[in-house]
């Protein structure tokens, strides 16, 4: 059967936003102080900080600042399983021999001599009233800046994701408990017998309609705002058959709503960043760009970046969003229409050089044409028929790029 492809080329318009995205990736080459990047966040400056097993690592989007034990000997450890920026700039992170405090100047460790329950540090997390919540192997750890307390664990297995709203709002998952509520006094638990996917909780996201994004180790469960269950997702990111379940190794949620998801399935060496837009799921991987598959965690900035730790590098996706104003007479064409997929893109007669580029309606790269003196470059659309954004870069120009909405039917 052969396909038919429909273009409708918009050539007059006052502006077109295109969402899509670019991904950089930074290794060691870069300036990364070692390529498995265990954990990371972002601060409120939109600082990349960033947890190795030599030591923590912090990106302000030009320099590297590097913290280790040899240089700052306060340090409780070099290698840094949780990282979590605070609203009043410190930096805190959890280790296997307790948690540290970084005011900016100077280090403060916190272990089982000096307020913590357990060395061994799963989550960290902040209320609004500004105490530092500590999720450990056995339990909770709660700081107010002066003292500790401890809580009763939640489940005999430990607390892995903190959730703090205040002090009398707080979630916690656990590794074979699925998540509590506390209110201040009581824990109120939802796991398998209230419609949770899994019991194995390894992260926790709350919308902003309340619903509550539940990763465990074979997909998502979403509650509502009343703790009902609503959905359940286990191929986000397509695995190679006969596999499917995903395991959510991170979660988080851009300004637009959107919800990322960090994906790695440990006995297949496979894994990927996906995006739910709120009809489907976008995945990405390395045959996107991503610098690996085995994902650590995310962390999304103020400007939408995804920041995606993995076991050999750091990638950004980067949210793309290209403004083309007040372009009254576009003198790119393409044509024919209808056509086999085949078409030319004119440009306005005139020679250049340049790259095209195809992108999807979602924004993913599908390929590049590159073209040198030319005033007509035939292009043949690779993918589906669907819609498609050609965006013509040319050399030399002031004004150079150009982007055409192609629908292909």
């Amino acid at each position: 059967m052969k396909k038919r492809y429909s273009l409708l080329i918009i050539c007059y318009y006052t502006l077109v936003q295109i969402n899509g995205q670019v991904i950089t990736n930074y290794t060691t080459s870069e300036g990364l102080l070692d390529n498995f990047v265990e954990c990371l966040d972002v601060d409120s400056q939109d600082n990349i900080w960033f947890g190795t097993s030599m030591g923590l690592q912090m990106f302000d989007g030009d320099n590297w600042v590097t913290y280790n034990t040899t240089d700052y000997p306060d340090m409780v450890s070099d290698n840094i399983k949780v990282i979590r920026a605070m609203n009043n700039g410190d930096i805190w992170i959890g280790t296997d021999f307790g948690a540290c405090r970084f005011d900016g100047s100077s280090w403060t460790t916190f272990d089982n001599t000096n307020g913590l329950n357990h060395n061994i540090v799963k989550s960290i997390d902040e209320a609004a009233d500004g105490v530092i919540w500590v999720g450990t192997m056995t339990g909770i750890s709660y700081y107010d800046g002066s003292e500790w307390g401890t809580l009763e664990s939640p489940h005999w297995s430990g607390v892995n994701v903190t959730i703090a709203v205040s002090s009398d709002h707080i979630w916690f998952g656990s590794p074979l408990g699925g998540i509590t509520f506390y209110d201040g006094e009581d824990y109120t638990t939802y796991d398998s017998s209230a419609g949770l996917i899994n019991n194995n909780t390894t992260d926790l996201l709350i919308d902003n309609d309340g619903n509550k994004w539940i990763g465990t180790d074979i997909g998502i469960s979403v509650l509502d705002e009343n703790n009902l269950n609503v959905s359940q997702f286990t191929q986000m990111y397509i695995l190679p058959p006969p596999d499917t379940l995903n395991q959510i190794v991170d979660l988080d949620m851009d300004s637009e709503g959107r919800i990322w998801a960090g994906i790695y399935v440990g006995y297949l060496g496979v894994g990927g960043v996906a995006m739910w837009d709120g009809n489907d799921w976008i995945d990405y991987d390395e045959s996107d760009g991503l610098v690996g598959p085995n994902i650590r965690g995310l962390e999304i900035d103020s400007y939408d970046n995804v920041w995606v730790a993995t076991g050999t590098g750091v990638s950004k996706i980067g949210n793309q969003a290209s403004e083309i104003s007040d372009i009254e007479e576009s003198r790119v064409s393409v044509y024919p229409n209808p056509c086999n997929g085949r078409v030319t893109v004119s440009l306005g007669g005139h020679c250049a050089s340049g790259t095209i580029t195809v992108f999807d309606i979602q924004g993913r790269f599908i390929q590049n044409n590159h073209f040198l003196h030319s005033s007509k470059v035939n292009l043949e659309i690779q993918g589906e028929p669907g819609t498609y954004l050609i965006q013509l870069m040319k050399e030399n120009s002031p004004q150079n790029k150009e982007v055409v909405p192609v629908m292909k039917l």
